[in-house]
């Protein structure tokens, strides 16, 4: 009898955790390890809800994945041939390997980084510890930053918010939905400045600063002498698969793939694509090509409000857009449906644009 496949995937985000929930499925056959340094999936989409103390995002792996997926709780190291050394000092051998390692929020001095978990429960300690009147500037003005200014003021009407942009707010929007943006904040009571933030000297007397710009990624690809981009995300070809080592395939934010901005909604296909790529080279089929197509930009503004922008497939705003209510139930909505695909697997989407 052929020995098992080894297939081991680092990153237990939405990519990691849907593409061994679609292995266990697609290639039963195979052994899977999972590889994150936490016990707990993070809904990075909710952080600011951490932050906040309006939900809370963390579950357990062993309940996002079946029992037949070893679940590996250390941090990856280094990537070598056919080995994954880990930092408690195990190394996890592999025949084929996902890289799902995503995004590694910083910050830069003085501030603390939305996107990283450890840093958003250690600004949820300090938000609960000001007093009433305290500023609390947000820095970005992409969803993150919105959502993050507007869940702070929604809780917390005591404070003075400040959202900081160096652009402007919402600027992949439509005009009429950044409208709508700005007057939600403004009822809330944000205030909207453009400027940088370029550490203490500028944060003009703020009790607590939240860097809400998420670019940095994982240099695990780059530290293991993988090629990958300026940015230091995997390079892959059109199939999602290595340049430099076929074994591998890339999704999610640590994956160079044209065109995708760094997202749950760009994460979940890649990792679905990925696992079906593995089960088809397992069956002995060669490799698909990947696609995929936007269909929205979704924006909470509390608990209460939000603003959906429609997108053509290449991510540009359509002039359709909804706000209010009705916004926030289908923000909700997607945000439940992306952890259901992640921890069942299942999930299908749109083609790119020809």
């Amino acid at each position: 009898m052929a020995a098992r496949q080894q297939i081991v995937i680092i990153g237990g985000g939405y990519a990691g955790c849907l593409a061994a929930n679609r292995l266990t499925r697609k290639a039963p056959q195979a052994a899977i390890t999972l590889v994150n340094p936490r016990p707990m999936f993070v809904e990075r989409v909710r952080l600011h809800q951490l932050l906040a103390g309006t939900g809370a995002p963390e579950t357990p792996l062993t309940a996002m994945v079946p029992d037949s997926v070893d679940v590996a709780v250390a941090s990856a190291t280094a990537i070598e041939d056919g080995r994954v050394r880990l930092d408690d000092g195990r190394t996890v051998d592999f025949d084929h390997l996902i890289y799902a390692d995503g995004g590694a929020a910083q910050a830069p001095e003085g501030a603390l980084a939305v996107g990283a978990v450890d840093q958003a429960r250690t600004a949820r300690r300090r938000l609960a510890g000001l007093g009433a009147g305290a500023t609390v500037m947000v820095v970005g003005g992409g969803a993150t930053g919105i959502e993050t200014a507007a869940e702070i003021a929604a809780a917390r009407p005591d404070l003075t918010v400040v959202l900081r942009s160096d652009g402007e707010v919402g600027a992949t929007l439509s005009a009429r939905a950044r409208r709508r943006i700005d007057r939600e904040l403004g009822r809330l009571g944000v205030r909207i400045e453009r400027g940088r933030y370029d550490g203490p000297d500028t944060a003009d007397g703020a009790d607590l600063v939240l860097w809400a710009i998420a670019t940095e990624v994982s240099d695990l690809a780059r530290r293991s002498g993988l090629a990958v981009d300026q940015a230091g995300r995997l390079q892959v070809g059109a199939d999602l698969v290595s340049v430099t080592d076929p074994r591998i395939l890339g999704a999610g934010d640590g994956a160079a793939v044209p065109g995708q901005r760094l997202s749950c909604q760009t994460a979940l296909p890649q990792g679905a694509h990925a696992a079906d790529n593995l089960a088809r080279r397992l069956a002995g089929a060669a490799p698909a090509p990947y696609s995929m197509g936007y269909t929205a930009q979704n924006h909470s503004l509390g608990r209460r409000s939000g603003v959906i922008q429609l997108t053509r497939r290449d991510d540009t705003a359509r002039r359709v857009w909804f706000g209010r209510r009705s916004a926030a139930v289908v923000k909700e909505q997607v945000c439940r449906a992306a952890k259901t695909a992640a921890s069942t697997g299942r999930y299908v989407w749109l083609p790119g644009p020809r």
